[in-house]
């Protein structure tokens, strides 16, 4: 029996799944290849999970595929990783297509090559007519800026008199962030990390409140479809209370 058939059709599984695709340097040291071909191998545990998570009809896939803290990485590294949206067009588009995915952006556009950015927003508007799987991609995003920029917009709202402060809540403020689009589903259920390392990375914070993490030591190039299922089986055995009893 396959892990995914081993999965409980009885419990319900995540809508949308938070993903921090990590360990894809180490992985390339430790076979004494460049980073660079950690993440190229990453780009294809990728392809596998958007596959995965397409056929079991999950609604939402966010993967953190550049933070705004990765700047600080070896120029090398980071050239690198400005071309993986070309290779994204390049390699994963058949299978984007072929499984109904669109195509969505979470993050900033600032000091990313206008060449890079050009091709997430191809990958865009090529798949915006499809409506199944939701791939929301996070490329220069951090989650600390979007909470101050969503409070620069609150602020500004209420200094021009269209906002009441007092009128200032949860839903008012979650409308404001970058993940706002995705309405209802903008909370992930589920949040994935790869390579045995346990933190949110500045990913997310305030989307990820009541979201359950199952932390797997397999790095990012070796994740695949049995791990994925393991991940969501993991979640099926959790209960999820939101505060209550």
């Amino acid at each position: 029996m396959t892990l995914a058939k081993a999965l409980n059709p009885e419990l319900p599984l995540p809508q949308h799944i938070a993903i921090i695709m990590d360990g894809n340097g180490r992985w390339a040291e430790e076979r004494g290849l460049k980073r660079t071909e950690g993440h190229k191998e990453g780009l294809n545990a990728l392809k596998r999970t958007i596959v995965a998570a397409a056929k079991l009809k999950i609604k939402v896939l966010t993967v953190y595929a550049f933070s705004t803290e990765n700047w600080v990485r070896p120029k090398r590294e980071v050239q690198y990783l400005m071309s993986l949206p070309h290779l994204l067009n390049q390699k994963v588009m058949p299978e984007l297509i072929k499984n109904n995915v669109r195509v969505c952006l979470t993050g900033n556009r600032e000091h990313v090559p206008d060449k890079t950015w050009s091709y997430i927003e191809s990958a865009v508007k090529k798949t915006a007519d499809n409506d199944g799987l939701i791939l929301n991609i996070a490329f220069n995003y951090g989650s600390r800026l979007e909470i101050v920029k969503a409070c620069q917009s609150l602020a500004k709202e209420a200094a021009e008199g269209q906002l009441d402060p007092v009128d200032i809540d949860e839903e008012s403020f979650s409308q404001h962030l970058q993940t706002a689009f995705l309405g209802d589903l903008q909370d992930p259920d589920l949040l994935i990390r790869s390579s045995g390392e346990i933190r949110l990375s500045n990913y997310l914070l305030w989307q990820l409140a009541y979201s359950e993490f199952v932390f797997t030591d397999t790095k990012w190039p070796d994740f695949d479809e049995d791990v994925f299922y393991a991940c969501l089986a993991e979640f099926q055995h959790r209960q999820r209370r939101f505060g209550k009893v």
